[in-house]
């Protein structure tokens, strides 16, 4: 029998915290579940929760809409993208096409999908025409991507390939000293997929508590009294809370299907810039869009490959501010009428804090 949401939160105020435990959270997931839970509200106020960069959408490199919106209106291709990326802004002039949702509005033939299956459908369906696959997301979207590149698709399937690896930014702001955080809560479904050993590296070169969590309340605060005994004891280990999926070496089948058609480089994140081994190129040329049709995202433009002007989205991500602390928060920037990227997603910060009525920029969280 698991134990009860009631249980960890008892567990968790009867510890004796003497000084503040910053916690990050790096699933857009983890920051749906503990905001809409109102888990801050019940927490003891020694314990901060930092959401970090778990949201693909936020992070999808600027230059790769960009391309995706081209491709749809110049070269006249059908652009298929799963549905939050319609709606992300890019930086152009405001009389220019700003989003893949405008783009379809001006007669591209764009089409939201929900799965990698649904890309093949529309290629079966429009065999004589081109279709461009536009897929950005982390290690849980792009393990079934890789294993429908090797099971094999349509001839006049190509990709445009956004894909980051979730791990590399963590690591860049505990290498670079840039954390503002003293321990972390691991993305389950990525461990599901890559393995609860890929967490390894924060205890063995930075000493940090780290916890695999789930996304039911008693497993995110299992994790969370996990790392503070850690922290209270001295004993700094790789917690897995989450068993009943998350295994130490993940699932083989996704890793080599992932190492068969992908290989790692360094990669761009939008606002943050490039990080080592975080993202994902074709390992056959000929799948890729860019080697056959003029690559849109190399275009020099003013602000290519950066937030909008006055968007903090990359700072929320890294987890140096909170989501309210932006200066658009609120008030330019809201889901119906978004600036930055946050605000789009269901997994980025600023839209999930929105969504559980953090509605102004007036309140200080950070300590």
């Amino acid at each position: 029998m698991s134990l009860t949401a009631q249980h960890w939160l008892k567990q968790l105020h009867a510890l004796d915290l003497k000084k503040p435990i910053k916690i990050m959270n790096v699933c857009g997931g983890h920051e749906r579940a503990i905001t809409m839970a109102g888990l801050r509200g019940v927490l003891p106020t020694m314990i901060e929760l930092i959401p970090g960069p778990g949201c693909p959408v936020c992070i999808c490199p600027e230059e790769a809409i960009y391309a995706a919106i081209q491709l749809a209106i110049q070269e006249k291709l059908r652009v298929v993208a799963f549905g939050d990326m319609l709606r992300v802004p890019v930086n152009v002039g405001k009389q220019e096409i700003r989003s893949l949702e405008q783009a379809k509005a001006h007669g591209g033939k764009i089409y939201p999908i929900a799965s990698p299956m649904e890309a093949v459908q529309i290629a079966l369906q429009h065999p004589d025409e081109t279709v461009i696959f536009f897929v950005a997301g982390f290690e849980t979207t792009t393990a079934p991507v890789a294993t429908l590149l090797a099971q094999g698709v349509p001839d006049n399937l190509l990709i445009l390939l956004a894909a980051r690896l979730t791990y590399p930014a963590v690591k860049m702001l505990l290498d670079t000293g840039e954390a503002k955080f003293n321990a972390l809560i691991a993305p389950g479904h990525v461990a599901t997929v890559m393995g609860s050993e890929e967490w390894q590296f924060v205890v063995t070169e930075h000493q940090m508590p780290v916890a695999v969590a789930g996304f039911t309340t008693e497993s995110l605060l299992a994790a969370i009294y996990s790392v503070i005994r850690q922290q209270l004891e001295n004993n700094i280990f790789l917690d897995n809370c989450y068993p009943q999926l998350v295994s130490t070496h993940g699932n083989p089948t996704a890793k080599k299907y992932l190492a068969e058609t992908m290989q790692v480089v360094d990669a761009t994140w939008r606002g943050i810039g490039k990080i080592a081994n975080s993202g994902f190129v074709l390992k056959n040329s000929k799948l890729d869009v860019k080697s056959h049709f003029f690559d849109y995202s190399q275009e020099a433009r003013k602000y290519a490959g950066t937030m909008p002007p006055g968007c903090e989205c990359a700072q929320v991500v890294l987890g140096k501010i909170y989501p309210n602390q932006c200066p658009l928060y609120g008030a330019a920037c809201t889901p119906r009428t978004p600036i930055g990227p946050c605000m789009v997603s269901d997994e980025g910060a600023c839209r999930i804090w929105w969504s559980g009525g953090v509605r102004t920029g007036r309140f200080n969280f950070l300590r």
